[in-house]
């Protein structure tokens, strides 16, 4: 309570006004500093001047934009973030620190132990939360932590030539520290960057790392050809696979703490003509732990997945092409439905991500555990919930309907373009028409959609045909949902700008549109004609007001998530 106790002493704030900044402080797991500024006590230029006074340390005015890499490499990444400070400059033998927390005794000790270490004097200023987060951004860059492994490697090998009597493995070069560091500054920089997949592949002369990011692959990075086989052979030996097999496909996974969050990774790796390709599929477990509303359901669609997923039983189909997000919607089910009183089973090809409580089991096809026979022995285990990663042949179809059947609620995915063609889907699997109105409660179709950065969106009036496109969309949108929505002739959407919270793209992270149809009497009786019409269920699914997920998306571009642009993408089937 320093900086608050220092804001009595200032006259800003009584005992009584700083007793209860301390116990908000506590509740919400934030600094001093960023509860005052929060609640508006004092300006930051103030709070500074204050911080001050109180650290007998100047505020620096002319702080640099980008540090030089020498600088920077005097204060180590590690001591830099977790005391909060960083190198400025260098003036001879001084070196300027910047230090938001200058009065904190252990950050001190350990600037002390660093100049000994380095050989160097030095000042301390000042400096804000925001423009020390700013600047640590800087120990990050791709180009810079590869070119220190790239030196590294040129060292390694400058000493250790290999020789006819002593032939270095690829083994043991992937073991080699400057190999090592090189593929967790790809990784690494993967995580922090948000990619989904990381690709290395290799070229003739080149190994080239791509990394995909809100569903576009971008290229970032060419290291020498030299280093293929080690950095193939470290990916292979942290994922458990053969580092001696070369001639065929393999998977594999590992686990690696990055910034203190565990991730999971599943690798899988290919022979093309130069080589092996890798792809790395980053398993982030906060993706799997999503809320409905960042999924993208909202109003209607939310309230009819929370009917289905409050039911202790009935059939929940999530369907769409690959890439569309599936998974993370039947995950954020599952740690929605994941309790004590519940027993959850999941059969999975292959387990994305690891949810505490739940049991969940991977298929192996190569020794005949598939989806059906995984299925049918996970009946036997008492389940309430079930999950089956996807429903691929007639036989898991049977038995999914089955357990829906008799108690159990089922979740699991299939391969459609919309949520009414599930339907027919499952009729062409020989599910007896009569079977479906008595299991399945929902199917719900969706793709992602990119958002847009809500740090430099910019708000215009839309063109003539955008404008036509939008009303018309509006126009189609059942009457109550049109009625809430009350739009005007003279309406804002945003546009992407770029700025470096979104690495100058514009758009920052994906959200999904979504389709739900529900199994009503109406749609019941329809399926139990003795000639099924695809005609009548289009148009029950307009009668029971769904929203399509073009309509969707048209709603999330009003609430200025997304742009047009991506609507139609979407809606082309892109």
């Amino acid at each position: 309570m320093i900086l608050i106790n220092q804001l009595v002493k200032e006259g800003v704030i009584d005992k009584t006004k700083a007793s209860a900044l301390e116990f908000e402080r506590k509740r919400e797991g934030k600094t001093e500093e960023e509860i005052i500024l929060e609640r508006d006590i004092i300006s930051k230029d103030k709070l500074m001047k204050i911080k001050s006074k109180m650290s007998k340390s100047p505020t620096k005015k002319d702080i640099p934009e980008e540090i030089s890499p020498k600088v920077l490499k005097l204060v180590p990444e590690n001591s830099a973030l977790k005391y909060q400070m960083i190198p400025l400059s260098e003036k001879g033998n001084v070196v300027e620190i910047g230090m938001v927390n200058p009065q904190d005794p252990e950050a001190k000790e350990a600037l002390r132990f660093i100049a000994r270490q380095g050989k160097f004097n030095f000042k301390i200023f000042l400096l804000s939360p925001n423009d020390f987060k700013e600047l640590s951004k800087q120990y990050r860059t791709l180009e810079r932590q590869t070119e220190e492994a790239l030196e590294e490697i040129k060292k390694e090998t400058e000493v250790s030539v290999p020789t006819p009597d002593k032939l270095r493995t690829e083994e043991s070069i992937s073991e080699e520290a400057p190999i090592i560091k090189m593929t967790s500054v790809i990784i690494k920089h993967a995580v922090e960057g948000r990619a989904s997949d990381i690709h290395i592949e290799p070229t003739e002369d080149k190994l080239k790392v791509r990394y995909r990011l809100d569903g576009s692959l971008y290229t970032s990075l060419f290291l020498p050809s030299k280093l293929k086989s080690a950095i193939t052979a470290r990916i292979k030996i942290l994922s458990k696979m053969k580092i001696d097999e070369t001639r065929i496909p393999q998977d594999g996974r590992f686990k690696m703490t990055i910034n203190q969050k565990e991730i999971d990774f599943r690798v899988s790796s290919f022979p093309v003509i130069n080589g092996e390709k890798i792809v790395i599929r980053v398993l982030d477990p906060t993706e799997g732990m999503k809320s409905y509303k960042d999924l993208g359901l909202t109003d209607k669609n939310m309230k009819l997945v929370e009917k289905a997923t409050r039911n202790p039983y009935g059939l929940i189909l999530v369907t769409g092409p690959t890439g569309s997000g599936k998974s993370t919607t039947l995950y954020s089910f599952l740690r929605l439905l994941n309790n004590d009183q519940s027993n959850v089973v999941t059969i999975e090809d292959p387990v994305e991500y690891s949810v505490k409580g739940v049991n969940q089991s991977q298929v192996k096809p190569e020794i005949g555990y598939t989806f059906a026979n995984g299925l049918r022995n996970m009946l036997r285990q008492d389940p309430d919930t079930i999950m089956v990663g996807e429903i691929r042949d007639e036989e898991t179809a049977s038995l999914a309907i089955h357990a829906s059947l008799t108690g159990h609620l089922v979740l699991s995915t299939l391969h459609t373009n919309n949520a009414i063609g599930v339907i027919p889907r499952l009729i062409d699997m020989k599910v007896r028409p009569f079977l479906i109105p008595s299991s399945l409660t929902i199917a719900i179709a969706q793709r992602l959609i990119r958002s847009l950065c809500p740090e430099c969106r910019k708000k215009i009036k839309p063109g003539p045909k955008v404008k036509e496109y939008i009303l018309e969309r509006v126009e189609e949108l059942p009457s109550q949902t049109k009625k809430e929505l009350n739009i005007s002739e003279d309406f804002d959407i945003y546009e992407p700008e770029g700025c470096e919270s979104c690495n100058f793209k514009g758009y920052t992270g994906r959200i999904g549109v979504f389709e739900v149809l529900e199994m009503t009497d109406e749609l019941t009786d329809i399926l139990l004609e003795k000639e099924i019409s695809k005609t009548k269920i289009v148009k029950e699914a307009k009668a029971q007001e769904m929203i399509t997920m073009e309509q969707d998306g048209i709603l999330k571009v009003l609430e200025g998530l997304t742009t047009v642009e991506e609507v139609v993408r979407i809606a082309k089937g892109r």
